[in-house]
């Protein structure tokens, strides 16, 4: 410790050290995350804020000018796990596209797990599986780049990825990601199976580092599940992180993950995500109801919206859903700050966030399993009492004025989703 200056009075140096511990003391609580659910005070938009700049300081070692917004697209797991090939991939592609998902943003079409042979050629480089990928996989990149859409692929920070069945890049992993890059890949989704012991910190720095010097056009999405809350550090590494383990096609899966994911929200922000995982939508095992729910939450939590059914064969009820413009224009909003939940009483809940041009955006979630009537306090939104909105109705399309309060009959399991205009 430095010696204090002689001129120095002891009770100047004792209002010295107090000024100094209150700092201490404040810079602390600005660390902490925030509470899942309440009003946004003074005191937290503070904190928020302190963290918001300190994760674009740690970013700008990463930044790759991608994910501006959160990302859009595809991913075979949660419909086809293993069961994939190349003529899918290319089938999807087509539907992306003929369906009109792709002129809405749905851009990536996202490989996971069991694209590869088991094991790598004589030079150590990944294969792709010579009897579902036999021509390649720089042959489909150039078949989805030629539809205007992007190739996303999958390994795992690991010896083998979480199937078992084709190897991870740890330890390859400035080899890989030049492998990924040769074949004009767009995004790397990056497991967490199978870690050898090593550390979280160490497996996805290492592949940090390559995307940095190799890997620049590509979007780094980490799965570490949540488990060494990477809301916290993946900000400096990639352009979005699980904050959960994987969901499950049901509805108390979808809700925990959601709640999970809520805790992390002011870590998110333009360039660096917080992923609670892909979408279920279209899936079956849930109700529309439960899907219309699913994706308004994950919408206003800016979320990644990843598609995760067939959308080869998808009923008019699953489109409608994933279609939603309006919907989707609150998850790609430019401010980017994640709305969060801010009333909880007895599973009626309100989730909340600003958007853009001092709009709020607001979803009325009836978690019970009854009818129930919810009410959004403008307190709890960040509004002042006396003022007048329109409000649009996200899913009736069509608008109605509002002051004070927004209150809605909700059915059991569904939500009304809101973006507030001031007057």
């Amino acid at each position: 410790m430095a010696r204090a200056p002689s001129s120095w009075t002891p009770s100047l140096a004792m209002v010295l050290l107090v000024v100094a511990a209150a700092a201490v003391v404040a810079s602390s609580e600005a660390a902490r995350v925030p509470a899942a659910v309440g009003n946004w005070t003074g005191e937290e938009l503070r904190g928020a804020a302190a963290r918001r700049g300190g994760r674009r300081s740690r970013r700008r070692a990463f930044e790759n000018g991608l994910g501006r917004t959160p990302q859009m697209g595809w991913n075979s797991w949660n419909h086809f796990g293993c069961g994939i090939n190349e003529n899918l991939i290319k089938q999807t592609a087509d539907a992306l596209v003929n369906t009109g998902l792709a002129k809405l943003g749905y851009e990536y079409v996202n490989i996971d797990d069991c694209w590869a042979e088991s094991d790598r050629d004589y030079q150590g480089s990944f294969v792709a599986n010579r009897q579902t990928f036999p021509s390649g996989i720089k042959a489909l990149a150039d078949y989805v780049h030629a539809k205007g859409l992007k190739l996303g692929i999958y390994s795992d920070a690991g010896t083998r990825t979480c199937s078992q069945k084709m190897p991870g890049s740890l330890d390859h992993e400035e080899q890989d990601v030049k492998t990924f890059s040769s074949w004009g890949i767009d995004y790397l989704k990056y497991d967490n199976c199978n870690d050898a012991g090593r550390s979280v910190m160490e497996r996805y720095t290492k592949m940090s580092n390559a995307m940095k010097t190799y890997g620049k056009g590509i979007f780094f999405s980490l799965c570490e599940w949540g488990r060494q809350n990477p809301a916290t550090w993946a900000g400096g590494m990639g352009n979005s992180w699980r904050t959960t383990d994987d969901i499950a096609d049901n509805w108390g899966s979808m809700t925990s993950r959601a709640d999970q994911n809520d805790r992390w929200a002011s870590y998110a922000g333009p360039g660096g995500w917080n992923d609670p995982d892909m979408l279920e939508v279209g899936n079956g095992g849930m109700s529309e109801a439960e899907y219309r729910s699913h994706f308004s939450i994950w919408a206003l939590a800016k979320a990644p919206l990843l598609i995760g059914c067939d959308v080869r064969a998808m009923s008019q009820q699953t489109m409608g859903i994933l279609s939603n413009s309006e919907v989707i224009a609150v998850n790609q909003d430019s401010l980017g700050a994640q709305g969060k939940k801010v009333q909880s009483s007895n599973g009626l809940e309100v989730w909340a966030g600003p958007l853009s041009n001092n709009r709020k955006a607001v979803v009325l979630w009836n978690r019970q399993g009854y009818q129930a009537t919810i009410t959004a306090q403008w307190s709890s939104i960040g509004l002042a009492s006396s003022t007048a909105v329109t409000a649009r109705d996200l899913w009736a399309h069509s608008s109605f004025s509002a002051q004070g309060q927004l209150s809605a009959s909700v059915p059991p399991h569904d939500c009304k989703m809101y973006v507030l205009t001031p007057n």
